[in-house]
């Protein structure tokens, strides 16, 4: 009996492999195509017309480092006159409207304690705008997250790829707090994994990026056609993505416009906040699944795109964690029957959580091997960082688990790193 089931879930962990090889070789290949992309660097149309924009940042209790932001777009090689910036204090209680007042931003404060998040935040200032402001004639709307620093050519190289006729356009985000420890660096080196080696080969196959958090750009078309800002999701961005893409729309990407932003430095602050991306990542998949499968099937020059986010939202993560406790479960079994088969299957076992972690450390040494010269860490923490990188990966998996049975409501993330553009370069 025992030997049935264990051979039972042999066949299951095996079976789960190969679905994961078929499902995720694409993403082998964008590897592959993101050397090629970063050798043959797309046109960056340097006579770009200059674009009006607005920037929105939405703001709850961010007296820390709100300035420091405001200053990086004041200091931007770009045309003051042609951009102007929205914060929304949005239930706060400190300084920070004042501060952002001073810092020289146009400031609309929001209390609203039933309707949380930033999607809320967003609507309100976008509604204040077309109020109060439609007279500006914005071309296009940035969006940002009130932690984040802007290198100085960031609008200039946005709006080159702007003008290039995509609608929405996300840029490199490069981290803060690289250096912290091995959450912080978990974090940085998977978004310098998604902008370099997912939406560089996405962009250099014309198929459609994706929006990540913050640090992009929207045209005004686009929330016009939309009726505002309607998303509000825990996951709102991937929302926005995948709302976008079922309608058609290619996102861009600009790899030349560089923003940082900070990463939660404790276990705690880490778990809360990826439980509430994997509770939205199943929203999502449960809201627009079915216009997903509709664009792989007869999407008109988006099937791509379609089956990528398909893949990107789809709770794949769950037959991950079945895979965990199929695994769990032979142990159990292989301690109560012995007679042999303890050596057998405990060697199989380690061997798939070796080449789980081994495949995750080699992602991660591409990646740094890549950008090393744009991370702003000591040379031994960029190495040692690569060992730790794979754990940080598995903690997802007790996470994805608690997502789905518990309720989860968005909660703040406390920034507290105060950097300028200079103490990053001196690191």
């Amino acid at each position: 009996m025992v030997r049935d089931m264990l051979e039972v879930l042999s066949h299951f962990i095996f079976y789960i492999g190969i679905l994961f090889t078929l499902l995720f070789v694409y993403k082998m290949i964008y590897v592959v195509v993101a050397f090629k992309a970063r050798r043959e660097e797309y046109p960056n149309n340097q006579e770009a017309p200059l674009s009006k924009y607005a920037f929105l940042i939405p703001a709850r209790n961010e007296e820390l480092v709100i300035s420091q932001l405001i200053q990086t777009i004041k200091d931007q090689d770009y045309p003051k006159e042609l951009y102007d910036i929205f914060v929304v204090a949005d239930n706060c209680t400190d300084n920070t409207a004042k501060i952002a007042r001073e810092a020289g931003a146009i400031v609309t404060e929001r209390f609203n304690e039933n309707q949380i998040g930033k999607g809320y935040a967003l609507k309100h200032v976008l509604n204040v705008i077309d109020a109060n402001y439609s007279a500006a004639n914005y071309d296009g709307y940035f969006v940002f997250d009130a932690d984040n620093l802007l290198d100085k050519n960031y609008i200039a190289e946005m709006n080159k790829t702007f003008n290039q006729g995509y609608r929405i356009v996300t840029s490199y985000r490069n981290s803060k707090n690289y250096d912290e420890n091995w959450i912080t660096s978990g974090y940085a080196l998977w978004f310098l994994y998604e902008a370099e080696f997912l939406n560089r080969p996405r962009m250099f196959l014309k198929t459609s990026c994706a929006v990540s958090g913050t640090g992009f750009l929207i045209r005004s078309d686009v929330i016009k056609e939309n009726g505002g800002w309607v998303h509000h999701l825990l996951t709102e961005d991937i929302e926005f993505t995948v709302s976008q893409i079922i309608q058609g729309d290619k996102i861009g990407y600009c790899g030349g416009a560089v923003f940082y932003d900070e990463q939660p430095s404790t276990f705690s602050q880490s778990w809360k906040q990826r439980l509430r991306w994997a509770k939205g990542f199943y929203q999502v998949f449960m809201n627009y699944g079915k216009g997903l499968s509709h664009g792989v099937v007869r999407g008109k020059g988006n099937k791509l795109s379609c089956f990528d986010m398909m893949m990107t939202v789809m709770p794949i993560m769950i037959l991950t964690v079945l895979s965990l406790l199929a695994n769990i479960l032979i142990l159990v079994l292989v301690a109560i029957e012995g007679r042999g088969l303890t050596e057998t299957y405990t060697t199989g076992v380690a061997i798939g959580v070796l080449t789980i972690y081994g495949s995750l450390f080699l992602l991660g040494l591409i990646t740094t091997i890549a950008e090393w010269n744009k991370i702003r860490c000591p040379n031994w923490k960029k190495v040692f960082y690569l060992f730790t990188f794979p754990l940080f990966m598995f903690t997802y998996l007790p996470i994805s688990l608690f997502a789905l049975f518990k309720k989860i409501e968005w909660k703040p993330i406390r920034h507290t790193v105060v950097k300028s553009l200079d103490d990053l370069r001196e690191s």
